[in-house]
């Protein structure tokens, strides 16, 4: 008898969690535990995983210009993704116009219930660090403290510094290094491996208790707006993306996808780029990408490249301007590119980050920020699709990076 494979019991436990959530309502959140150790089991990888994998990626390197070169390609295509998605988002709003036609009622509705979330989110903001206070921070006082906190900028710095300088003393001073951290890869690979066996119960705990938690009456009732956040992350995760791996990476795209798709349903799952950083980056290196590339280019995108949450800032800012009857010019617009793609940078790669990121966003152009609780019903729906697409642009981006350096080999 053929066995099952772990993506097909992953999305058996989605449907699964899906029918508890809708048969037993708010019960179903009593299973929510299980979800959460799953979660805090592969998330308890991320940082040796990043830390181990990236020393000896920049050490692989060999060269500290090209570390550099590698640097530049991927924050250029960052960004230039990021304003692709935010361009996206926008051109729908703009052409299917979600925010005319909410009724009063449901309005005031969303409002009420959603207030106390509302005003959590605008209190995030408010303790946020300013541009330069991120950038100082980059660089840790106390790398211990760092991994113990796991501050993936400040983890990602300590890597590279220490990769780099491998690279710089004598290769037989280098090699037994070199050695212990290849075991250690090893040996984090298969505790990744050990978490993915109970992933699909996982999966079917946290879908079953967001389905029975917020249940299908606010997504109806919001209908049109997800509708037009889920196509513009389709096009972007699929169109977008398909063309950058078919043309810039050399590769069938759907080989691609059938190759991530482990990474895309826990990405959908779980909310968080980074509990599926350690499955991202072993999905894209059985399709050729080397550590050296997927052990750089993927954790610094769960941190500095969200194309699915910028697509949905430049929606959800055009939806609730749309409510409160507030036409948007063209400079309005530019600025939410401009501010959405700004807000990406240093984003926590955590559930919930996106309403931190639209709060900013929506300060900028003086959109009422209470709008925000229009949307808060419909949020963790959306932010499973959102990082599902932030992620696939990641493993995307080490794919075309790859591909571009060996064009230049």
């Amino acid at each position: 008898m053929k066995r099952i494979t772990l993506p097909t019991r992953i999305l058996i436990g989605l449907v699964v969690g899906i029918l508890i959530g809708l048969i037993f309502g708010e019960k179903a959140t009593v299973i929510k535990p299980i979800g959460t150790i799953f979660i805090r089991l592969i998330t308890m990888v991320v940082v040796p995983l990043v830390l181990v994998s990236l020393m000896l990626g920049t050490a692989g390197l060999g060269d500290i210009k090209k570390l550099g070169r590698i640097g530049i390609k991927t924050f250029i295509y960052f960004m230039l993704t990021t304003v692709v998605a935010i361009v996206i988002g926008l051109f729908l709003a703009n052409l299917i116009k979600p925010g005319i036609g909410l009724n009063e009622t449901a309005r005031a509705e969303l409002t009420k219930n959603y207030k106390a979330s509302t005003e959590a989110g605008i209190q995030r903001l408010k303790d946020k660090p300013s541009t330069l206070e991120v950038l100082i921070e980059i660089v840790p006082a106390n790398p211990v403290k760092s991994l113990a906190e796991g501050n993936m900028l400040q983890v990602i710095f300590i890597a590279v510094v220490f990769g780099a300088a491998l690279t710089l003393v004598k290769k037989e001073k280098a090699d037994p290094v070199l050695r212990l951290l290849d075991s250690l890869n090893d040996v984090v690979i298969q505790v990744v491996h050990i978490a993915m066996n109970i992933a699909p119960f996982g999966v079917m705990a946290l879908i079953a208790s967001v389905i029975g938690q917020f249940g299908a009456s606010v997504l109806l009732t919001l209908l049109k707006y997800t509708l037009t956040v889920i196509a513009g992350l389709a096009i972007h995760t699929f169109v977008v993306n398909g063309l950058a791996i078919r043309f810039l990476g050399r590769m069938n795209p759907l080989r691609f996808f059938k190759a991530t798709k482990e990474a895309m349903l826990i990405a959908f799952s779980t909310s968080s780029s980074n509990a599926t950083l350690p499955v991202a980056m072993e999905n894209v290196e059985q399709i050729g990408v080397k550590r050296t590339f997927s052990s750089f280019v993927i954790p610094l995108g769960a941190t500095i490249n969200m194309d699915g949450t910028a697509l949905y800032q430049g929606v959800s800012a055009v939806f609730i301007a749309q409510i409160y009857g507030m036409p948007l010019t063209v400079g309005d617009q530019l600025t939410i590119v401009l501010m959405a793609t700004l807000a990406s940078i240093g984003a926590a790669g955590v559930p919930g980050a996106g309403i931190i990121m639209l709060v900013m966003v929506l300060k900028q152009i003086g959109i009422p920020l209470e709008g925000i609780s229009l949307i808060m019903g419909v949020e963790r729906i959306l932010d499973m699709c959102r990082t599902t697409t932030n992620m696939v642009g990641n493993m995307t981006s080490a794919l075309v990076i790859q591909k571009s350096e060996k064009e230049n080999a």
